[in-house]
């Protein structure tokens, strides 16, 4: 949206020019609308939602905050709110009313038509994070006896009520899927060529309780527009189409963020109680860091003697550590994306760490010759060079090894590898990391003092 017709809105609605604001609404996008809202105050939103066109409200509602959902819930009349859910597709009202109360979700079904209402609470009764959760039943499936005549009048009918209109689902009399074609395929064949005679057998398919990340992962390997749900029985229960996937994607993706930086999302503008929760959050994953960091102190404390000998170990300690950790992030960030997209499998370990230890060697040879350049230029003693270049090239080649192989252990044991990352690889590294370098300069003690 345009900074000047935001900047527009904002003059009218602090003058109150509701109607004035109707055709600038009118004009923009439900994602405008959705971003528009975001950067309204609340005052503000409750002033500018009756002027929002109900058509296009119910294709933003689902994006906006819980916050705002109340507060549309509050503001639009009874028959207003039947006319946005009319024009909200099945898993959208499914996802909208997860978000409430049980018994604000009675009543806003009680709104529906029955088998539309009906449809809404069978979505409702699958986990949210499977199949059946994100699917919708509004999709075109003709029986296979029909012609393909008689098939263009059924699309006609009911094309508007469906949210994917690309793929043509044919079943039997028992619903069971019995094969798909495209639109193209459908208005291209001769009017009396029966369907099951066009169809393509062979149907990409998922099951109601595959997790949605698999599902995303079909959709990506295939080019899919949308898949069929269906049950153990086959039967045809719904579609899920790509733009829920792009959702899944994008949830996926954030979860496994917050995972590797050992946190998660919280939302700030709830006042002292979000921060109060988002302390507690993170506080678990930060005391079992601070005790597992005290292994480097421990290496430290170990070689203590040997580091009151030669203080200028000290000095490369910081940079041994940091480029330790960083090796080791970069390789593990390859594998978790790989396992969560499917393109590394667990039985590839030992191909990809052979990939990985031969790339890691080889950046390990470079950044440990350019250190022990530095160490010997800085301090003018070149066993110490050797040392702090040995240590490092070590170091580098260790992280790669562990940054490598610690997702796939996870994964084998059914283990989310994200939260393999950062901060753990991190602290295992720099205690190994420190122990490599102390013991390499005990190694060569009587040439460095």
């Amino acid at each position: 949206m345009k900074e000047s017709i935001f900047l527009d809105i904002k003059a009218k609605l602090e003058k109150r020019d509701i109607e004035e604001l109707k055709p600038i609404l009118e004009e923009l996008y439900p994602a405008d609308i959705t971003e528009l809202i975001d950067e309204l105050s609340m005052e503000e939103v409750k002033a500018i939602i009756p002027a929002i066109p109900l058509k296009k409200l119910a294709y933003a509602l689902t994006e906006f905050d819980y916050d705002v959902k109340h507060t549309i819930l509050n503001l639009v009349k009874p028959e207003d709110l039947r006319v946005i859910l009319d024009n909200m597709y099945a898993d959208d009202i499914a996802d909208f009313l997860g978000t409430l109360s049980i018994g604000k979700t009675k009543e806003l079904l009680k709104l529906m038509r029955k088998e539309d209402a009906e449809q809404i609470h069978n979505l409702l009764g699958y986990d949210e994070d499977s199949a059946g959760g994100i699917m919708t039943t509004e999709y075109i499936a003709i029986k296979e006896g029909k012609t393909v005549g008689e098939a263009l009048d059924i699309v006609r009918e009911i094309a508007r009520e469906a949210e994917m209109i690309y793929y043509i689902y044919v079943v039997n009399q028992t619903k069971q899927l019995m094969g798909v074609l495209s639109m193209r395929e459908l208005i291209t064949a001769t009017p009396d060529k029966k369907i099951k005679d066009l169809i393509q057998k062979k149907v990409i398919h998922v099951r109601l309780d595959l997790d949605q990340e698999e599902v995303a992962r079909i959709i990506s390997k295939y080019d899919l527009l949308a898949v069929p749900v269906v049950n153990h029985q086959m039967q045809l229960l719904g579609i899920i189409t790509v733009d829920d996937i792009i959702d899944v994607i994008e949830e996926e993706a954030t979860e496994d963020i917050y995972k590797m930086a050992a946190t998660s999302e919280v939302d700030f503008e709830s006042g002292n109680n979000s921060i109060l929760k988002a302390a507690m959050k993170r506080s678990p994953w930060l005391i079992v860091l601070l005790f597992a960091s005290m292994l480097s102190g421990s290496v430290i404390d170990v070689f203590s003697g040997l580091l009151n000998s030669v203080v200028a170990l000290a000095l490369f300690m910081p940079t041994l550590a940091g480029t330790g950790g960083n090796a080791g992030t970069q390789s593990l960030a390859i594998v978790v994306r790989g396992l969560a997209t499917g393109d590394i499998e667990s039985k590839d370990l030992f191909m990809h760490l052979f990939n990985e230890v031969k790339v890691g060697g080889l950046v390990a040879l470079i950044c440990g010759s350019m250190i022990a350049l530095v160490a010997f230029l800085w301090q003018g003693n070149y066993i110490l060079g050797v040392v702090v270049g040995l240590a490092m090239f070590c170091n580098i080649l260790t992280a790669t090894f562990v940054g490598t192989t610690t997702p796939f252990i996870l994964d084998y044991f059914g283990i989310d590898p994200a939260v393999a990352a950062g901060p753990f690889i991190t602290t295992v590294i720099d205690a190994s990391g420190l122990f490599i370098y102390f013991t390499l300069a005990r190694l060569f003690l009587n040439h460095l003092t």
